[in-house]
Order: C-alpha cells, then structure tokens, then sequence
C-alpha cells in the first residue's frame, strides 16, 4: 500500500463523518497523476506554502502601515496565526486537518499592499476587486508563471468563500472562515495597544468579562466555544453569548482602530499611491513585467490590478517614489 493510500484509509477511519475526505475530492482543473506519498490536500498546502505569493505576505500590511517596531503583525504572521487556530479546531472536531491548514495558508494569498486600505482603494478604481477573489485568480492564473497552483475544489472554495458572507462548501472552509475572525479580533487589539491607539481598560468591560482579559484568554475561550458549539454538526459556529461578545468586539474595533482619524489619513495617503501606479501602468502597459502580460484579460485595468494587487508594500512605495518623484530629488541634489 502507497503511504498516500494509508492516509486515505486513515482518514475514513478516524475523522469525523462530516470531515471532507482527500480521496472524495472533487478534483482539480486539470487530471494530473496523483502523489504516491501525499494526499491531495497535504500537496495543495505544500503548493501554496512554496508560491512566491506566500512569502511575499511577510512585506505586507496587516493593520499598522510601515509600524516602528519588531513586532507588529504582517500579513504572514495573521496567516499563520489563522492556521494554528484553524488546526486546533479542526482537530478537536476530528475534521480533515490537511485541508483547513491548505485554506487558512492561502485565504490572504490576494491581500494588497498596504492592507485593507489599498484593497479599498484598488475597489474605488475597478469595482468588484476583493482580495478573496484576487486569491484565487493567484492560485489559478497568476503563480507558476500563468500556469497557476492547480489546487483542489475544495481549497479554492475554501479561499474564495472565508469572508463574513461566503458560504464555504465544506466544514474545514468554515473553520477558517472562523478563525479568521478569531485571529484578527485579537491580534489586532494586541497592535493597537502596542501601537498607543487603545489601551486595556478601553475595551468593552462586558466583551472582557465573557471573553477574557487578555489575547491568549480570548482565543482560548473562542476555539473552546467553537468546539463545544460546532460538535457533532457540518457546521462551525459559536455559543450565542460569544458570538454575541465576539461582535461587539469587532464593531468596537471598526469604530475606534480600522476607520479612526489616523488610519483615515494613512488610507488618504494609500489612496493616491494606488491611483499613481494604475494610472501609469495603464498608459504604459509594455511597463508591466513580462509574466502579467501573459494573461489574457482583456481589461487592461484589471490585469494592472493583478500586477499591484500582488506588490509588497515596500516594492509599492519605492515604484510610487520613483514615478512621481523628480529624479533631480531621488538623486539627493
């Protein structure tokens, strides 16, 4: 028996009945033959975690734009928090683990530079942009030089539906759709005080009395809801109070860290660096590098916006200075 095949039998054999089984897989775009030692969904996250689109989550924003200090969160760190809560869900539900890590490490895949300020502003020039939907245009078309990942259904369901209103086909996307929450909730909280913008006392007393009072105390309490809440079920959810707590907690974050007058400016300032390199790689397409120009959109904005969508925040400034920049200054005369 090929190892692959005894993780298959292992699977029937210990998960869950409601946990998606790799040889049940619905496939992929394009037949290829199958590993002799890893499962469909085990070779799916080792595809993503190789892409040249996972290391480059490690120079973009997560909250904080370019934040003075070591230990503010990146769009990498939030990825992988989102995977080790995903897995410890996951197993305590006995549901396939392979999958929920493969989903949890490509969710941000499509993030933008500079976080959801240059998604919202990519949104203002070409309506419908999403970084859920930029993922899967990585992993489909973008990676491999146009050739994409060639990932499995029920990853790239579970990419494309983690947002708030997605409906994840399978209960390992809706572990992830979860954990996200629960990752940024509180990873966010954490770099806000860091950052002088909140401070403990400041959140809501009854969201610290149900939830707890720290950031691990919190994640705790929310994987321990989500398993007692989500057993037995195809469904992954929370105990009413929590998720009522968990809510609060989220708007009070809305209101007080992602739409304040800093982060207001900082998205201002975004907004025009967004709107600089569109404008110029529009009018300059033969400026796009050569592996974008192999994909046949036939927009040119959208295929501008793959190509700054996939940009790290520094390679996005330093391209913003050097166009609109007088060269007489970048040379320090």
């Amino acid at each position: 028996m090929r190892i692959r095949e005894y993780h298959e039998k292992r699977e029937h054999n210990e998960l869950s009945e409601h946990a998606t089984k790799s040889d049940q897989s619905r496939g992929r775009r394009y037949n290829e033959p199958p590993c002799d030692l890893r499962t469909d969904f085990c070779r799916d996250r080792d595809r993503i975690l190789h892409c040249k689109a996972f290391r480059r989550l490690m120079h973009k924003t997560q909250v904080f734009i370019a934040p003075e200090g070591d230990h503010f969160r990146t769009r990498l760190t939030h990825t992988l928090e989102v995977a080790q809560i995903s897995r410890a869900i996951a197993r305590a539900l006995s549901l396939n683990e392979d999958l929920t890590e493969a989903i949890a490490l490509g969710h941000d895949l499509g993030h933008t530079p500079f976080g959801h300020a240059g998604e919202d502003a990519l949104s203002d020039i070409l309506p419908g942009f999403t970084h859920n939907m930029q993922s899967v245009r990585i992993v489909e078309n973008l990676e491999n030089n146009g050739k994409g990942l060639n990932l499995t259904h029920e990853v790239i369901d579970g990419i494309r539906e983690h947002r708030s209103n997605g409906t994840p086909a399978t209960p390992e996307g809706k572990v992830v759709r979860l954990s996200d929450k629960i990752a940024y909730i509180n990873h966010d909280i954490d770099d806000a005080i860091r950052a002088g913008v909140l401070k403990p006392r400041d959140l809501p007393e009854d969201c610290v009395e149900i939830l707890g009072e720290t950031s691990s105390a919190r994640i705790n309490r929310l994987i321990r809801s989500a398993i007692k809440a989500s057993d037995n079920t195809d469904d992954i959810v929370l105990e009413p109070e929590i998720t009522e707590a968990k809510d609060k907690l989220r708007s009070y974050l809305f209101k007080t860290v992602y739409e304040n007058q800093l982060q207001r400016t900082e998205r201002d300032k975004i907004g025009r660096v967004i709107s600089c390199l569109m404008d110029y790689y529009i009018a300059n397409p033969d400026k796009l590098p050569e592996e974008y120009k192999k994909i046949h959109d036939t927009d040119i904005k959208t295929l501008t916006a793959n190509y700054i969508a996939c940009m790290t925040d520094r390679f996005a400034m330093r391209t913003y200075e050097q166009l609109a920049m007088p060269s007489i200054w970048r040379a320090g005369l």
